[in-house]
């Protein structure tokens, strides 16, 4: 999973020299950074990317305060201290020997203008909860796997940035050039701000990277941010797959998707972690929901009706500031983990911590013997193409091939899949499944290939209501719920074509170039014998929810006998609240003091009885 935040000028470097640092903590006044990092048991910060060839520093070299004070606060040379004073010995007047340690344009020059320079942005790492609760509670060697993926899994992603992604900018963004080259100061954490597992790295990336100049010069200038911003949820996704597969492999465990919110896309977990463990270690979620309730009431109380999609990313963001604790001291890992042991062994006691890897591992070789390492590259397009169409509409390569990584995630269940085969299945989807709406302009430049624009034919889906559990109301279906069911109406109808007896030739287009198999398994199989082999492993593959009789029809979906039993649990609940009301023993009002006169009249004039008119 991956966050980005802005580290700008004035306040926000300060808080990353003084807090990020140091473990997210509040570092004494006075102290150096070096100094307190080592009374509080911390890693020091270490440098990243292939940009340091650059400045005269070295991959996996310590961070030191006055390197961060340089780079990140003044938009300078990682050693101007030094190069500073040469230039003043041989002479220079302190102006032009400032301006020789400058990286790109100077932060004055951008504060003159009135804007506000954007030093770097904040990469935030970390792992599913589950995998947290794996290195927090298991063994010495469960540990070191995990974090050996997880810093493999970052150098994966910050690579795929530089190769596929950064670009700097120039001429107000008429120029440009690929730059395979970033600067990476990165800050291990262990713990959340309330103590509890947590582990997440802080992966400033500058914004300067170095081009050749007309000249052939080097020249520094400012990355393209919004291309970062762009490209955010497909590097998260390359990071959670690549880290998930290289743990799972490892340690022979398996996933299992974990639906957190209703409706949203299901988080996939490792097989076995137990939910009231992701609770314990999830301790800021409980807070973050109850204010968000708050929240949600407040704008349907101003905007007259519920919160959209994009409107409940807003609140929850504003949910989880409102939530954020204060910083806290920070402890040397070794006694986190003790404490976090005791405090899982007075919850919930020895025997469910001692044998959480082996749950792990059994669920995972359970998962492992029905769902084979086989991906059907023809229905993985035609799934990745519909629910991204469904979803945005429009869209580019990378939002193809985020969803592709995560169809290989879901699919395969942690299991190891041939390099590039998320790539072969965003361009199928593209190429099989999409039409571009981008039309190159005669006379202008041709735009790039993750700059274009597409769409697809598929049939858009309608909305309907889900019965609601826990007697919660019904719920309008999200858009991600519809794409679901739809690319499932596609796939079923695929397979349905190529498992009929009488099949037509094979395309060559449609084989499965990647599919792994088995020394055991039989390679001399029919095209339709392994068509439907691949049927029953996706079939085993997909979540529990998806194979009950869901479809994309919403007359069909609501008419099973699952769901009617819920719709019709709704009125009878309703009925049965408005019965215990009426039956509710009220006690009788007091009698009013008899009128003579009144009773009089009575006595004289009855009131007429039931289907009585008035009488004469």
């Amino acid at each position: 999973m991956l966050s980005v935040a802005k580290v700008q000028r004035r306040n926000a470097w300060r808080y990353y020299v003084r807090g990020v640092a140091f473990g997210d903590g509040r570092r004494p006044v006075g102290q150096s950074l070096k100094d307190a990092q080592v009374m509080a048991g911390l890693p020091p910060g270490r440098w990243l990317g292939r940009g340091l060839v650059a400045l005269g520093l070295t991959e996996g070299g310590k961070v030191s305060e006055r390197q961060m004070k340089l780079v990140f606060g003044q938009g300078r040379h990682p050693d101007a201290d030094r190069i500073e004073r040469g230039l003043l010995d041989d002479g220079a007047d302190p102006a032009t020997a400032r301006l020789a340690t400058v990286l790109g344009q100077p932060i004055e020059e951008i504060e003159a203008r009135k804007q506000t320079p954007l030093l770097a942005l904040d990469f935030t790492f970390r792992p599913q909860a589950s995998l947290i609760v794996l290195w927090a509670l298991g063994d010495t060697r469960t540990r070191r796997v995990i974090e050996r993926a997880h810093e493999r899994a970052i150098a994966k992603a910050l690579r795929w940035l530089e190769d596929e992604v950064a670009e700097t900018r120039w001429s107000s963004g008429r120029d440009r050039a690929k730059t395979p080259a970033l600067v990476v100061a990165a800050f291990r954490h262990f713990d959340n701000r309330d103590g509890f597992p947590l582990l997440h790295d802080h992966c400033l990336v500058l914004n300067r990277v170095q081009r050749r100049g007309d000249a052939g010069e080097p020249v520094w200038g400012a990355l393209d941010t919004v291309r970062l911003y762009q490209h955010v949820v497909a590097t998260g996704t390359l990071y959670t797959l690549a880290m998930t597969t290289e743990v799972c492999e490892e340690l022979g465990l398996a996933t299992v998707p974990r639906e957190v919110t209703p409706g949203l896309r299901p988080v996939m977990e490792i097989a076995g972690v137990d939910a009231e463990l992701i609770d314990w270690s999830s301790t800021r979620r409980q807070r973050i929901e109850d204010v968000l309730e708050g929240l949600t009431y407040k704008y349907a109380h101003k905007h007259g009706r519920l919160p959209g999609e994009r409107a409940r990313q807003g609140l929850a963001w504003w949910a989880a500031q409102e939530t954020r604790p204060e910083k806290k001291t920070p402890r040397p890992l070794k006694q986190l983990l003790a404490w976090w042991r005791a405090s899982a062994l007075l919850k919930f006691g020895k025997q469910m911590l001692d044998g959480l890897l082996q749950r792990c591992r059994a669920a995972g070789a359970a998962i492992r013997a029905r769902v084979d390492p086989v991906v059907d590259t023809a229905l993985a397009a035609v799934d990745v193409a519909a629910v991204v169409f469904t979803v945005r509409g429009t869209f580019a390569r990378r939002h193809v091939l985020a969803e592709a990584r995560r169809h290989l995630l879901e699919t395969l269940r942690g299991q190891e899949f041939t390099r590039g085969l998320d790539d072969y299945i965003a361009d199928r989807a593209l190429s099989h499944h999409s039409r571009q709406l981008t039309v190159p302009q005669p006379g202008r430049r041709t735009p790039a290939p993750d700059l274009l624009t597409y769409t697809a034919d598929f049939a858009w889906p309608g909305r309907w209501l889900i019965a609601g559990a826990d007697g919660k109301p019904p719920r309008a279906a999200t858009r991600y719920e519809r794409a679901r069911f739809a690319s499932l109406a596609v796939r079923n109808a695929i397979r349905a074509d190529r498992t009929a007896p009488a099949a037509t030739p094979t395309d060559p287009h449609t084989e499965a170039p990647h599919g792994v198999d088995h020394p055991e398994r039989d390679t001399a199989l029919t095209p339709a014998q392994r068509a439907a082999a691949v049927h029953a492993q996706q079939q085993a593959a997909m979540p529990q929810e998806y194979l009950e009789g869901r479809t994309t029809d919403p007359a069909t979906w609501m008419r099973t006998p699952a769901n009617l039993e819920r719709l019709a649990a709704i009125p009878r609940a309703a009925d049965a609240r408005r019965r215990a009301i009426e039956d509710r023993e009220l006690p009788a009002p007091a009698a009013d003091p008899v009128d003579p006169r009144r009773q009089e009249h009575e006595q004289q004039h009855p009131q007429p009885g039931p289907g009585q008119g008035i009488q004469p």
